[in-house]
């Protein structure tokens, strides 16, 4: 597997990340939304770099499942795990690739009393939105490329990766 972003490029793009976003919440009520379970390493990193109060918020949705390399239908799992209601909210994914999961996520919490919604992703991928959703904060574009690790899965295996890799197409063509 070639890697496209290592660790240090990771990290330090958080800290960048957390830099910019902090100034921005301070003495805002602040609701950080993980979209389960891609965002986890992302979330888990980028808030240990955030020095302002927040509360942390998970929520389950899916388009791909098992050995899925497209979008299928959307699978909304639980509710948001906190009230949202009179806060901002920061909604973290790991990847932008349609954009189907992160334009119903951001109508959902609209729906729920946000005062307002920003997206992050860790990753967006070039040329694939459907849906427009407007990013605010975007670790790294990449390529139009099925992509593993730090989060990011195939078949529920390579999530624990500290870096990206491009999975070679032999390894999920059926």
């Amino acid at each position: 597997m070639r890697v496209l972003i290592t660790t240090e490029q990771i990290q330090a793009r958080l800290t960048e990340l957390a830099q910019e976003i902090g100034p921005q919440y301070r003495d805002r009520p602040l609701t950080i939304v993980g979209v389960l379970t891609g965002s986890l390493m992302f979330l888990a990193d980028l808030v240990r770099r955030l020095d302002i109060p927040l509360r942390i918020a998970l929520i389950q949705a899916s388009s791909y499942r098992g050995k899925a390399t497209t979008p299928g239908a959307l699978h909304l799992g639980s509710e948001v795990l906190a009230d949202v209601r009179g806060r901002h909210v920061l909604l973290l994914d790991d990847i932008l690739d349609t954009g189907q999961t992160l334009h119903h996520l951001i109508k959902h919490l609209e729906e729920q009393g946000a005062l307002s919604v920003k997206v992050g992703v860790l990753l967006r991928k070039e040329g694939r939105q459907v849906h427009t959703v407007r990013v605010d904060y975007v670790g790294f574009s990449i390529p139009n490329e099925f992509v593993v690790g730090y989060g990011l899965d195939f078949n529920d295996e390579y999530r624990q990766l500290p870096y990206v890799v491009v999975l070679p197409a032999e390894m999920y063509a059926s």
